[in-house]
């Protein structure tokens, strides 16, 4: 059987690119072919298990073969498999719209598909933008991001981030934003609350809008975890300010939910901790439960009304995929929302991430971790060369990986974001899988940090 995982990693090797990954790498670091997967486990042609701490990117949230979700699409696929949604419509896209806008905060009334992330905010900036063009508001033409963001790697979600492994290479090609300092609480000051930090730093943002509304479509923002950004947090009171802001500007607030939304940060969305309702809500990741691409980004009444008039004036929005409101990508939602609606998977998410809290709870006197943050069912470990004046390491020393390379000895997919180790598992975790995958987090961290 090892030969057999060998043989599909000297396949792979020949034939495939894989994403943010320097394929040199893996000269070194073990290709893991996976043929199975259940629950939170993958199984590799070895038989050897794996622990998906990380959701496999954050999209699986009822784990891997889920019999709910399966049913669902097998009974779809005797039906429709896809159709386009110009001119048709079908079923499951119609049901799935209907649930979301039922489920989201109150306002928002209009659902437009695509069919990732990335393209989610692609569509959110466009949408922004072309509503005040067909207002007569030209002059509106910038977008306001948070330091330390991250929306996608397409040329407009990337122009919005502010992560330079990802951006600095392609900055002669993106749009010019305006960057406001992050709330990121990881830099409050000593003995400072979350909240307190977080309404200072508001400021910043207010006087970005006070400078700039008159050419600002929108203010993008990832609520209340920036995930690419090391998983660094903030409180919800910047996101009730911001709203209250945004209306007396005349500007738009869309909410980056892609990675946060659907009970990762303890309620179904992270907007209602702050109980606002954006202009556009951007959904992807766990909107399928992590088995098929699929994003919605949903709008007010209003401005879907900006776009509704005779054709020769000009003013649809003329964005389009191939794949928009994929029957089948809609079917994998329906069931994924049919699980919040017939388990208490809310409630259940509180007591795991309570547990998870307390089992990373002892990490917080090593020598080498700087805070333990937490939002929900997303805990983040900060490693860092001196812990007292929090100096990182050096990124080219790669401390990160050593953890990485550790884990998947050692049966877990951990990926840290560089040398912050983070858990965002699948919501069937159970205790005993949580104790293991902190258990091999801290041993993984203390070797990283030996020398």
């Amino acid at each position: 059987m090892a030969d057999q995982n060998q043989a599909y990693v000297d396949r792979d090797l020949s034939v495939l690119w894989h994403p943010c990954t320097q394929m040199k790498d893996h000269e070194q670091v073990p290709m893991i072919p996976i043929r199975h997967g259940h629950g939170v486990w993958l199984e590799d042609y070895a038989g050897r298990r794996y622990l998906d701490a990380i959701s496999s990117w954050w999209v699986n949230l009822f784990g891997h073969s889920n019999p709910v979700i399966n049913a669902a699409l097998h009974e779809q696929l005797e039906r429709l498999e896809h159709v386009i949604l110009a001119g048709f419509t079908h079923e499951p896209a119609i049901s799935l719209a209907e649930r979301l806008l039922s489920l989201t905060p109150t306002g928002l009334a209009r659902c437009f598909y695509a069919d990732n992330g990335s393209s989610a905010i692609e569509v959110a900036l466009k949408m922004s933008y072309h509503y005040w063009k067909n207002r007569g508001d030209t002059q509106k033409t910038r977008f306001i991001t948070l330091t330390n963001s991250y929306h996608g790697e397409t040329l407009g979600a990337l122009a919005l981030g502010d992560v330079a492994i990802y951006k600095q290479t392609y900055a002669p090609l993106l749009m010019d934003v305006i960057s406001v300092p992050s709330p990121d609480c990881y830099y409050r000051d000593e003995g400072e609350s979350w909240r307190d930090h977080t309404i200072k730093r508001f400021a910043d943002m207010e006087a970005a809008l006070t400078r700039h509304a008159g050419e600002i479509c929108a203010v993008i923002i990832e609520p209340l975890v920036q995930c690419a950004g090391s998983m660094r947090m903030y409180d919800p009171i910047y996101l009730k300010l911001l709203r209250v802001a945004c209306d007396r500007h005349h500007v738009h607030l869309i909410a980056d939910e892609i990675a946060v939304g659907f009970g990762r940060t303890g309620t179904l969305f992270a907007c209602e901790q702050a109980d606002i309702t954006p202009d556009m809500l951007c959904l992807s990741k766990g909107l399928t439960g992590g088995y098929l691409p699929l994003s919605a980004v949903l709008t007010r009444e209003e401005i879907y009304q900006g776009f509704y008039d005779e054709y020769t004036t000009g003013k649809a929005f003329l964005h389009s995929h191939s794949y928009t409101g994929n029957a089948l990508a809609c079917t994998a939602a329906l069931a994924t929302l049919d699980i919040f609606e017939k388990q208490p998977v809310l409630e259940r998410n509180r007591e795991l991430a309570a547990y998870m809290g307390s089992a990373a709870a002892r990490m917080a006197g090593h020598p080498h971790v700087a805070e333990i943050r937490q939002t929900g069912m997303i805990l983040a470990l900060e490693i860092v060369q001196d812990k007292r004046r929090r100096t990182a390491y050096p990124w080219q020393q790669r401390r990160g990986l050593r953890v990485y390379r550790h884990a998947l000895e050692n049966g877990m997919l951990l990926r840290p974001l560089g040398d912050v180790v983070y858990f965002m598992p699948p919501y069937v975790i159970n205790s005993e899988e949580i104790d293991l995958m902190v258990d091999v987090a801290e041993q993984g961290i203390d070797l990283a940090t030996m020398d």
